[in-house]
């Protein structure tokens, strides 16, 4: 099939000129082009200059604007991405009666992308796994979404426009944020009619302020409840998360990190925290919830796995009761933004309960095997990495 070509660029009113002339156009889609910024060609001469003066000694995990984004269309009759383009960083215009607005008809990924040591590029992790769990998300939706080869070549793009914000080797990644929205307008409750692909980027540091392997504290949720059987917990859709705000903001209040949410049937058993997957350690057996519909599917969570495997140790995806959680010898986080996150301390029900941290531990082990690969310090025998000349 031919896929007719929509450029978000400086060309892109003439586009719209020649539909509007074949009856194709509409006034909607030329005022939303014309809210983005502009961009004829990318100049990519400060590339080798750092981003701005940012303290990559200091970097937390908060938004901070590049030079570009990527923006990529789909009219929902055709159910087929077109060609789409960088533009210049900035806000996008959309009507109040879009899916987006009005349903909460959206899906987010997240990746990084890390500078090599030998400066020789940028190193992606598994970017085709985002784009796949990203088409998953998208069937529940009821979206169409791009094919693995155009996401991943926009995150490629987005990358290549945005080289002097990739925190230099040990200080942090440039966190790569793609969003799918329905951004056509509608009114009753249904599918949109037009779909809008855009990934920006920004340089990020670590997620949780405690820093770089420290561990932190949880609270186990009692009342609220972030997934249920049937819902949507296990797609990376947008409205999952505004819910977890009263919770985890309730949490930090009281000095917690975060939240630990358990099953919603018979709240006995955990499943994730607010942006994370869970593992607990026993002896020389590594169990984990299983993603049965109400847990993120996470990749960090899936190459722990294998990792874990690779040493020895015996991995089981099950259901992973309060009790075993709290019988635990060691207990880490798991996920993009997080990395691999040890837990100090987990409160439930009043009673802190203590786990084992520090230099000898797994997390720690599989913290360093796991980031040698996505930065390039260690060979990639599994394939996982995606180089960015």
């Amino acid at each position: 099939m031919r896929m007719g070509m929509i450029s978000i660029g400086a060309h892109s009113m003439r586009l719209l000129d020649m539909q509007g002339r074949s009856g194709g156009g509409s006034l909607l889609q030329s005022r939303w082009q014309s809210s983005l910024p502009q961009l004829g060609r990318v100049d990519r001469s400060d590339e080798e200059n750092t981003g701005g003066d940012i303290d990559w000694d200091n970097l937390g995990f908060g938004l901070t604007p590049t030079d570009y984004m990527y923006v990529m269309r789909c009219p929902q009759a055709s159910g087929v991405f077109a060609r789409g383009e960088l533009s210049r960083y900035g806000n996008v215009e959309l009507s109040p009666s879009s899916g987006v607005l009005n349903y909460g008809q959206g899906l987010f990924e997240g990746l990084k992308a890390y500078r090599r040591a030998d400066g020789a590029g940028y190193m992606l992790f598994r970017p085709e796994e985002n784009a796949r769990r990203m088409q998953a998300g998208a069937e529940r939706m009821c979206m169409p979404a791009p094919s693995v080869e155009q996401f991943v070549h926009a995150v490629k793009q987005t990358v290549l426009a945005n080289t002097r914000w990739v925190p230099p080797q040990g200080k942090g990644a440039l966190y790569i944020r793609p969003l799918l929205i329905g951004s056509g307008a509608i009114l009753g409750l249904a599918p949109a009619p037009e779909y809008t692909f855009v990934i920006y980027a920004s340089p990020v540091g670590t997620y949780f302020k405690e820093g770089i392997m420290s561990a932190i504290h949880l609270l186990v949720e009692e009342e609220f409840h972030r997934a249920m059987p049937g819902g949507t917990g296990g797609v990376k859709t947008i409205t999952n998360y505004a819910p977890v705000l009263k919770a985890q903001m309730d949490a930090k209040s009281k000095g917690f990190a975060d939240v630990l949410y358990l099953d919603s049937v018979h709240k006995r058993y955990v499943e994730e925290a607010s942006s994370c997957n869970l593992f607990v350690l026993k002896g020389g057996t590594l169990a984990t919830p299983a993603t049965a519909g109400t847990i993120l599917p996470g990749i960090t969570r899936r190459s722990i796995i294998e990792l874990a495997r690779d040493r020895g140790y015996r991995v089981e995806e099950r259901l992973v009761s309060i009790d075993d959680l709290v019988g635990a010898d060691e207990v880490f986080c798991t996920g993009t933004a997080v990395g691999v996150t040890p837990v100090s301390t987990v409160t439930y029900k009043g009673t802190r309960y203590e786990f084992r941290t520090g230099e000898d531990t797994l997390s720690r082990k599989l913290y360093d095997t796991l980031t040698s690969i996505q930065m390039g310090l260690a060979e990639d025998k599994k394939g996982w990495t995606v180089a960015i000349d």
